[in-house]
């Protein structure tokens, strides 16, 4: 039995079919993209992850930014920003943004890194299945863009007040906005079953 796919724009039922990678599928009535297949390389997914998980440790490990009043220097982390948060009474915002920035984004690159490296070696551990298939609810989650799009708002409005010197960490940041839409853009679902199937042979 064929299996079937719901367009997620105007729920639109097409029979699911395999093409040629690179290529994409889109629904004949509204022209939504169903899914997608490339020719990606699994070295190039695993290299993605790893400097992922590089960048996103120096995100974390240095300070973002440096105010600089009345010759006064402070600078703060992403952790330290977060937990500034909790201390002023503003709980709920500041596990959002330890979810969103932190949790999720090194749960992410910690799955992919789980998951690719063995395939790599034609082996399977334990869970994959299971494990890339939370990535799929999970991605929406990661909001790096959202926070350095607020960052790089504050930064403009706090350079009128004070000098603000950008720090390794929000560079850091900024290139892992970039690694990690590199990353999902190269492991699709398609992509990453045709892997496994490679895998078995």
């Amino acid at each position: 039995m064929s299996s079937l796919i719901v367009c997620h724009a105007c729920d639109l039922v097409h029979r699911f079919e395999k093409i040629a990678a690179p290529a994409r599928a889109r629904c004949v009535r509204c022209r939504a993209e169903l899914y997608r297949t490339n020719s990606g390389n699994l070295d190039t997914a695993i290299a993605l992850a790893a400097c992922a998980l590089v960048l996103f440790v120096l995100a974390n490990v240095y300070p973002l930014v440096a105010l600089k009043v009345n010759g006064t220097t402070r600078s703060a982390t992403l952790l330290g920003a977060a937990l500034g948060l909790y201390q002023q009474g503003y709980a709920t915002l500041a596990a959002l943004v330890l979810f969103t920035t932190v949790l999720v984004p090194l749960g992410q690159i910690l799955t992919f890194l789980y998951v690719l490296v063995p395939l790599r070696g034609k082996h399977r551990p334990p869970g994959q299945y299971a494990l890339f298939r939370f990535l799929t609810p999970l991605r929406p989650w990661v909001m790096v863009e959202v926070f350095m799009l607020g960052a790089l708002v504050a930064v403009v409005k706090l350079a009128a007040l004070a000098d603000v010197v950008p720090r390794v960490a929000l560079i850091s940041y900024g290139l892992l906005m970039l690694t990690l839409a590199a990353l999902t853009a190269a492991t699709p679902a398609e992509q990453f079953w045709r892997w496994v199937e490679r895998s078995r042979a």
